[in-house]
């Protein structure tokens, strides 16, 4: 394994997983770090070894006798709640250390265990806590040195810095510790943000490939059906006299609907097939605005189909036996809006072919302009979809009514004023793309 700079990468990469799980250990809470009191028992062990360790390398005041090592004791075992119950543990080292101070022995040997407690108090506290725990230990610490040690001003000068120093270290790390907290907070936020939006692309992406396949498949199947019906009523109401002319156009126009289904539903898969879960988002951005019809209709679909298209649809519904009177008077009109128009319609027609309920059906299709919107109108004198003519309820007019929102626009559907079934929408021009 090759080194560089005297370390090599599996080194480097262990160095760098230390460093993170100090910094993880850092910034631990320590109200909720797990094993707290294990952890904090090892500590109280390691202070009171300290404490031995400074009495045996400083000699100064009484010698410990067994009053001594009682009360230092004492001001030891609290530390191990030190996190659970911080004031508590305090009060507990004050009361030992209090009294150990003031029969003169050591002074040095207890310091460690009590500035451990007042920076656990700071740390895990508010701010005014910590101010008066400063003000309450301060006071008495001073008055017992002043009994002990009047001409010590230096010595009194020095503990109250100890004293104020450790508050403070702990109130600052219990600020920095909230501080990344908020950190880690908002990039989990943040993260969640981005999961969800994630999920609604996903939920909206599934939603646009399930419309575009109905719009694809239901009006060439309706068709498909119309003209497979007259097919075979043209070879049973007769068969001695069998058009045969009749039969072939019928088939022919079967094959036709079935090539332009076929083409439809090849170009679409395509597109599918080609967008990756990273390349779907990327599409979805650089689409046409306005297009709103997800990823069968981006880059790779070429021109989405428009009004000059509706020739076209209306000749295939006049195929299938309906008479369709169009009737468009719109000028400006933009792509989105004229796509989400073509699909209406188309929705509209195969309706009113598949629930029509007679040979002469007559369907209006009216487009339009005024006052910055295109309205659409197609209305059909047949027994009309949905409950009240005794159908099974589908997706299209579901559909048509995205189609309309997707553009900012508004459908209405329903029974028409005597027959038939009727279908409006106003589709505004000036907005290019509604989510």
């Amino acid at each position: 394994m090759q080194e560089q700079g005297g370390t090599t990468p599996v080194r480097a990469d262990a160095r760098r997983r230390r460093i993170e799980r100090v910094i993880a250990v850092v910034n631990r809470d320590p109200l909720t770090a797990p094993h707290r009191t294990r952890n904090d028992a090892f500590l109280a062990v390691g202070v009171a070894v300290l404490a031995l360790t400074v009495a045996w390398l400083i000699d100064d005041g009484l010698p410990l006798d067994p009053p001594g090592w009682a009360l230092l004791a004492g001001a030891h075992v609290p530390l191990v709640w030190r996190r659970s119950r911080p004031l508590l543990v305090l009060l507990a080292v004050a009361v030992c250390v209090t009294p150990y101070h003031a029969l003169d022995y050591n002074h040095a040997v207890p310091i460690p265990a009590t500035l451990l407690a007042l920076y656990t108090v700071a740390a895990t506290g508010t701010v005014r806590r910590t101010l008066l725990t400063a003000v309450v230990v301060l006071g008495p610490t001073l008055i017992v040195n002043t009994f002990t040690n009047p001409d010590g001003a230096l010595e009194l000068l020095r503990i109250s810095g100890w004293i104020i120093a450790v508050l403070f270290f702990g109130v600052d790390a219990r600020f920095y510790r909230q501080y990344v907290a908020s950190i880690v907070e908002r990039a989990e936020r943040a993260e969640r943000t981005r999961e969800e939006e994630a999920r609604r692309r996903v939920a909206e992406e599934r939603l646009r490939i399930a419309r575009d396949l109905h719009d694809l498949l239901a009006h060439s199947i309706t068709l498909i059906g119309v003209q497979t019906s007259v097919a075979a009523h043209v070879l049973t109401v007769d068969p001695d006299r069998l058009d045969r002319k009749a039969v072939a156009q019928a088939l022919d126009d079967i094959a036709g609907t079935c090539r332009t289904a076929r083409g439809e539903l090849r170009t679409t898969l395509e597109v599918l097939r080609a967008n990756e879960v990273g390349e779907s988002v990327e599409e979805e951005r650089t689409a046409e605005p306005g297009s709103g019809f997800g990823a069968a209709e981006g880059r790779g679909r070429g021109p989405l189909p428009g009004l000059d298209a509706l020739a076209a649809l209306v000749e295939r519904a006049r195929v299938a036996g309906a008479k369709v009177e169009l009737s468009v008077e719109a000028d400006g009109v933009p792509p989105s809006v004229g796509a989400a128009a073509y699909r209406i319609v188309q929705e509209a027609l195969t309706n009113a072919v598949r629930h029509a309920g007679r040979d002469d059906l007559t369907v209006r299709v009216g487009l339009r302009t005024a006052h910055g919107a295109l309205r659409v109108s197609v209305t059909d004198d047949g027994a009309g979809p949905g409950p009240w003519a005794g159908g099974t309820p589908g997706f299209g007019l579901v559909g048509m009514r995205e189609r309309a929102r997707s553009v900012g626009g508004t459908l209405d559907a329903g029974p028409g004023p005597t027959v038939g079934f009727a279908v409006t929408a106003e589709l505004p021009l000036s907005r290019e793309e509604h989510r």
